[in-house]
């Protein structure tokens, strides 16, 4: 199969013909249909997060079960599945205790011992968050897929596996919005605009998309924010403060930067939380102020929206399928494996909203 390898943090990927191994115990191999491209992966790529060389990255994607292992009895051959990197072993302290989105146990991965499940010219490639998914073909744990409903798109589907899962889970989960509170969005990419998209869908009462680009907050408007402001202008979060009335009830950082944390936390009215999604620079911090604190004022973290993807994905589909949930507004543009690179440029200029590479 073809599959696009980072052989430097920094350089362009490079797509070269991958030997992919047959499915072991527990283990499902999926023809891809579609990946997204997510900041996320960005990270890895440019090497400001840690991974080890050489690996194939992508980690937001949806396809077709070719086969499956010994074991296996979630997905069956023909199924249409989601991945989602919150492989789950399900017998950890964060599994049994339900935040199966913080489980670290290594039973999804293979062993030192074990073959590779993916490698080039005899030599082993690493995979990237138990998926790989810039890859014709993806070798799996069962828990890091779950099957949906094969009416749903594809392209569409891939998505949800992260994007969609982390921002609608800032709001369905982390945030436990309840209807006709107030929240800010910071930052207006995929996942930003997930979560405005589910912040309509729970009721928010005054859904504000804090963004520096205007086609950005367009698209928010379009997915439901009631309001939009400039980040960039001077006085944002003033402005914010203004028309709540005091502040804000929620506010979701979702890109990653200083700047938007400190602008979350800034919007809060008393009481309130602020929720960080985003990865940002290692060294960084966000914080509250001392008086802050006495104003009951919270801040937390969120990794992938606290998902428990197994149920959720499924009810994130047929939220598209019913019509609300906008999946199409949020994807930008399709192209193929061989243009990864230039999907890579449009995430760091930070213009468009979602890229997606699709398969034949």
């Amino acid at each position: 199969m073809k599959a696009a390898i980072c052989f430097e943090p920094g350089k362009p990927l490079e797509v070269h013909d991958v030997t992919i191994d047959k499915p072991g115990p527990r283990e499902v191999l999926i023809r891809t249909a579609a990946t997204g491209v997510c900041r996320s992966d960005l990270h890895f790529v440019d090497g400001s997060y840690p991974a080890p060389l050489p690996f194939v990255p992508g980690h937001e994607a949806a396809g077709i079960v070719e086969a499956v292992g010994d074991g296996v009895t979630t997905v069956k051959p023909g199924d249409a599945v989601v991945t989602c990197l919150s492989a789950y072993c399900g017998h950890c302290e964060f599994c049994v205790t339900g935040r199966m989105a913080l489980c670290i146990g290594q039973d999804t991965k293979r062993g030192p011992s074990e073959a590779p499940r993916l490698s080039l010219n005899g030599g082993p490639l690493h995979q990237m968050l138990n998926l790989s998914a810039y890859a014709e073909m993806m070798l799996v744990h069962e828990h890091a897929c779950v099957a949906i409903n094969p009416e749903m798109p594809l392209d569409r589907a891939c998505v949800i596996g992260c994007a969609v899962t982390t921002g609608a889970g800032a709001i369905f989960n982390a945030a436990d919005l309840v209807p006709g509170e107030t929240v800010a969005i910071v930052g207006c990419g995929g996942v930003g605009l997930a979560a405005v998209n589910a912040a309509r869908i729970a009721g928010a009462g005054r859904i504000i998309a804090i963004d520096p680009i205007a086609d950005k907050r367009a698209l928010a408007h379009k997915l439901g924010a009631t309001d939009m402001i400039d980040s960039s202008a001077d006085g944002a979060a003033e402005q914010v403060i203004e028309m709540t009335k005091g502040g804000v009830h929620h506010a979701i950082e979702a890109v990653g930067r200083p700047a938007s944390g400190a602008m979350a936390v800034k919007v809060l009215r008393r009481g309130g939380t602020a929720t960080i999604l985003g990865m940002m620079p290692l060294a960084e911090k966000v914080s509250l102020s001392a008086m802050e604190l006495l104003q009951g004022k919270k801040l937390q973290g969120s990794l992938m929206g606290n998902n428990r993807f197994p149920v959720e994905i499924p009810r994130l589909v047929e939220f598209y399928m019913r019509g609300m949930l906008d999946l199409d507004t949020i994807i930008a543009e399709r192209m193929p494996l061989e243009r990864i690179n230039d999907a890579f440029d449009a995430l760091r200029i930070g213009d468009s909203a979602r890229s997606v590479i699709t398969y034949n």
